[in-house]
């Protein structure tokens, strides 16, 4: 099978088109032939060897965690599933080698949910990383009808689901983005801020009295930043800041594979609730590009590779 590989860390050009051997489903795993995949900080994170402490890595790798596509072969008990069915996941294993960047994937049933029937293949794989974080975040942190929600980067790929998430929950959302995304924010019900040293006297201005929670995806500080804008017992959470948890009392979350929240997310998709934004999608020889377009971190919504 054709596959996007690395055999060592490095920059874009350690990615390689190769042939590889098609992989087969264990007892607890279907194949899914791959029509579409996402590339999410995290895979280029990996492969510049940023996050080599903390995930285990077999070199050579096919990158990409989320996928679309179609079940080619069931496993021993994957009653789950059939041969034919559509299927979106966040297929994350224990450690990083075979991947969705390849016209075949080995996926644990624990990692799949049925595709929205609603979404194309590459508007499905860009949900599920994305799509579970910011799902996984809003409900940890007890979003609900009637708080007002800060959300830093809420125009990225986290952060387009999470807004539209804590909405539907009915909260008031102010998201923080560039001024080329306010209007889109808008669109969504969002009410926009910029970045930089005069957020929080606009934050506070259209929150005298402050926040309930804060969701961030965004790092550089926004942590520290939101703390004189959070009431007392609202909830501080991050991605990528541990002191959100650490110092702030909040949570630090990690997002898991989760077949219930996945097809929740496909329900709110199928509802027209939450709406997917694709920003560019790529063939499979150009993932490269993809990696590169995803690591200028000015991307609003998901880079797709269509296999």
């Amino acid at each position: 099978m054709r596959a996007i590989t690395y055999s060592g860390y490095g920059h874009s050009d350690v990615l390689e088109l190769t042939e590889q051997p098609e992989p087969r489903p264990g007892t607890d795993s279907v194949l899914v032939r791959v029509k579409a995949a996402a590339v999410n900080p995290v895979d280029w994170s990996i492969r510049e060897g940023w996050l080599d402490r903390i995930v285990h890595v077999t070199f050579p790798v096919i990158p990409g965690w989320d996928v679309a596509g179609v079940v080619e072969q069931v496993g021993l008990d994957t009653p789950e599933y059939q041969v034919g069915d559509e299927v979106f996941g966040y297929v994350r294993k224990d450690w990083v080698q075979e991947g969705t960047l390849a016209e075949y994937v080995v996926a644990p049933v624990r990692t799949l949910a049925r595709k929205p029937r609603s979404a194309t293949f590459e508007e499905a794989a860009a949900v599920p990383l994305a799509g579970l974080t910011a799902y996984q975040t809003v409900h940890r942190s007890g979003v609900a009808a009637g708080q007002t929600v800060l959300v830093h980067a809420a125009a990225g790929g986290v952060g387009s689901f999470g807004v539209q998430i804590a909405r539907a929950l009915g909260a008031r959302v102010i998201g923080t983005a560039s001024e080329a995304n306010h209007d889109w924010l808008r669109s969504l019900g969002v009410e926009p801020v910029l970045y930089g040293d005069g957020l929080v006297d606009a934050v506070r201005e259209l929150a005298p009295d402050g926040v309930d929670v804060v969701l961030d995806y965004f790092g550089n500080g926004a942590v520290a930043q939101s703390v004189p804008l959070l009431k007392d017992g609202g909830v501080m959470t991050s991605i990528l800041d541990a002191s959100a948890r650490d110092e702030h009392g909040g949570q630090y979350v990690w997002v898991r594979p989760s077949t219930e929240d996945l097809t929740a997310l496909g329900e709110l998709i199928d509802a027209g609730t939450v709406k997917v934004e694709v920003a560019q999608v790529f063939d499979l020889a150009d993932a490269a590009a993809a990696h590169e377009a995803s690591q200028t971190r000015h991307v609003r919504g998901k880079v797709v590779v269509r296999i």
